[in-house]
């Protein structure tokens, strides 16, 4: 699908599969802006980009999802009239048990919460865009994860895979709910979640996983080399979601291969959580108390205001 015209933003768009969704896009033609937390690597992914693909638009923005002062920082900045589409990508995984700068279990907080966030503070540019779209990186382990919503924040206990495939499922709770919204507002908006299946990213030793030794570096690489499939494998459920013409909002994209680890794109219809409305809708509750961002979808969008 030719992208010319449409502005996208992806975050995490440094490394993995959030640096080939951007590069991708922007073959395209689209303007993307790569929404990164290290300024560094952030340049050095859009200098890679411009070799990759001359003549890109390209735009790096900081943005931290462990700091809603960041978030609220990169939306009140927003120097453009729209945004067309928003690649919600970044995320940690499995890391050790620490908190946001905002005091919230790291996972839940930047998987969801930052997510969350953003996404109602950028709603009002989305509204704008004639077609918008978001595109939210949930995960095939979400399958795995006994929701709690009594201890989604770590309050009771911290068990690393627990929390990492809890927050993945947040992701498909929040991007379905989100659908079911603009939908009940008259928003032409197409809220998606995808699985991108086993794939190699620094995700698992990057972050806050480089000081959990030599012996988990070693082992994970490998486990990773051997087991994991290309990132542009892994990106291609994104791609497919931000850009398929005839995806219907509310789509869940996962690889169609065994167990949803390898494959190409296709919509999952058979998904429980998808139809779980109560819960989702209790967690949206909960994460506009937690961030303090309360969407107000509206029926027009004049009529559109975050708090």
């Amino acid at each position: 699908m030719d992208q010319h015209g449409r502005l996208a933003v992806v975050t995490g768009a440094n490394s993995g599969i959030g640096y080939v969704t951007a590069r991708e896009l922007a073959r395209s033609g689209a303007h993307v802006v790569l929404a990164c937390r290290n300024p560094a690597r952030g340049r050095a992914a859009v200098d890679s980009l411009r070799a990759e693909v001359p003549g890109a638009q390209l735009e790096l923005r900081p943005l931290d999802l462990a700091d809603s002062a960041s978030i609220r920082a990169f939306a009140a900045d927003w120097a453009h009239d729209r945004l067309d589409l928003l690649v919600n990508n970044a995320g940690i995984a499995m890391v050790p048990f620490a908190r946001t700068r905002d005091g919230f279990e790291t996972q839940f907080g930047v998987n969801h919460l930052g997510t969350f966030a953003l996404t109602g503070l950028m709603l009002r540019y989305l509204a704008a865009a004639p077609e918008p779209r978001v595109v939210t990186v949930s995960s095939e382990g979400q399958r795995f994860a006994p929701f709690d919503l009594k201890n989604l924040n770590a309050e009771r206990r911290y068990r690393t895979a627990f929390a990492y495939v809890q927050s993945k499922r947040a992701n498909l709770y929040f991007a379905m709910e989100l659908q079911r919204r603009a939908d009940a507002a008259g928003l032409p908006l197409r809220s998606m979640a995808v699985a991108p299946g086993l794939t190699r990213t620094n995700v698992l030793t990057g972050g806050a996983n480089v000081d959990r030794g030599r012996l988990y570096a070693t082992s994970t690489r490998l486990l990773v080399r051997w087991l994991f499939r290309p990132t542009p494998e892994g990106a291609k459920t994104s791609l497919y979601a931000a850009t398929a013409a005839d995806l219907p909002g509310g789509s869940y994209v996962v690889p169609d291969g065994l167990l949803q680890l390898r494959g190409e794109p296709v919509p999952r219809t058979g998904e429980r959580a998808m139809r779980d409305t109560v819960t989702a809708a209790r967690l949206w509750e909960l994460s506009e108390e937690l961030t303090g961002v309360r969407y107000r979808i509206p029926t027009t969008t004049t009529d559109l205001t975050i708090v």
